[in-house]
């Protein structure tokens, strides 16, 4: 069994900053791809940024020089460091993880529980 954790939401005001952290645990051989999705009040989930197992990212425009994602692989988790936040920010956010549990076993991909950032004044 794999379990995704994650941590670091809440309530901030426009223009502060929060960090977000995502932890699997269980019977994991790799993880390889690690992302933050996000889904606003009444909107689709959207992906906010990603990045592989070689360290590579990419970003949702939306979030390009105000968010980081960054990645521990001895503790398989993943990071967002979010700044210069803003109201449409607010949303729940999750992470994804693209893991192999066993050697050359099938990649499958596992969704934390979500996280509420709101950021209001």
């Amino acid at each position: 069994q794999v379990q995704l954790v994650e941590s670091g939401g809440g309530l901030v005001q426009p223009g502060g900053s929060l960090r977000l952290s995502c932890a699997a645990s269980g019977s994991i051989f790799r993880v390889n791809a690690m992302g933050w999705y996000r889904q606003p009040p009444g909107k689709e989930r959207e992906l906010v940024a990603a990045t592989t197992s070689i360290g590579t990212t990419n970003y949702a425009d939306s979030v390009k020089g105000r968010f980081t994602i960054s990645r521990d692989n001895a503790k398989n988790t993943v990071y967002l460091q979010m700044n210069s936040l803003k109201p449409e920010d607010t949303a729940v956010y999750y992470c994804n993880f693209m893991i192999q549990r066993v050697v050359g076993g099938n990649v499958d991909y596992y969704w934390g529980q979500g996280t509420q950032v709101t950021v209001s004044s």
